[in-house]
């Protein structure tokens, strides 16, 4: 039995709450999206608020210890968009391990710290998977139905780059999340599985 399971025997584990709102009251530019880095990328990257792990990490880090600060057990990780689909629009698609992994750095970086200050309070990281921008049991064209634009492999394949950044990165367990079509989400599980596997 791991930790965060004996935990929940005895109590409720508390989880944080969303980041994109959180991320708003920061008024970012599309420099603050781009920074150094990405300064001349030929994409508008504002809005894109999982690249702010590699950008603006230390906003990111703050809103992990505000949680943290107020309670949280476990926080999740800025990363609900980090997959090769989500990214492909913004031209950023080969860099999503490298978000998941950061993602998963910062928020365990910020639990360690409070760990440090309460020893007592263990506190985990959530890896954060959400839908993607595509579904796999719907048509986009409605004079096509059998048409997709990803099939169940594809997705399969995004998910597994952004499993093994959350896992290396540090996350303690992996959160499927706001997914609508099943079919999304089975791809996400059987991407967790075969992750395990290898």
């Amino acid at each position: 039995m791991t930790t965060i399971e004996k935990l929940l025997i005895d109590h409720i584990l508390i989880l944080d709450g969303a980041m994109g709102t959180m991320i708003q009251p920061y008024k970012l530019t599309e420099e603050d999206f781009r920074g150094e880095r990405f300064k001349g990328h030929s994409k508008e990257l504002k809005g894109n608020n999982d690249l702010l792990v590699l950008t603006r990490p230390d906003i990111i880090a703050e809103i992990h210890e505000a949680y943290l600060e107020a309670g949280a057990d476990i926080i999740e990780t800025n990363s609900f968009s980090s997959n090769s689909i989500d990214m492909a629009k913004y031209g950023l698609a080969e860099n999503v391990f490298e978000f998941n992994f950061e993602a998963a750095r910062i928020a365990r970086a910020a639990c360690d710290k409070y760990e440090g200050i309460t020893p007592d309070k263990p506190r985990f990281v959530a890896g954060s998977m959400g839908p993607t921008t595509k579904t796999l049991s719907m048509s986009a064209d409605v004079n096509d139905p059998g048409k997709r634009e990803y099939t169940f492999l594809d997705m399969v394949d995004a998910y597994k780059v952004q499993v093994k950044g959350l896992i290396k990165g540090g996350a303690d367990l992996l959160l499927i999340e706001t997914i609508t079509d099943s079919l999304n989400a089975k791809a996400a599980i059987f991407a967790m599985d075969e992750c395990f596997e290898e």
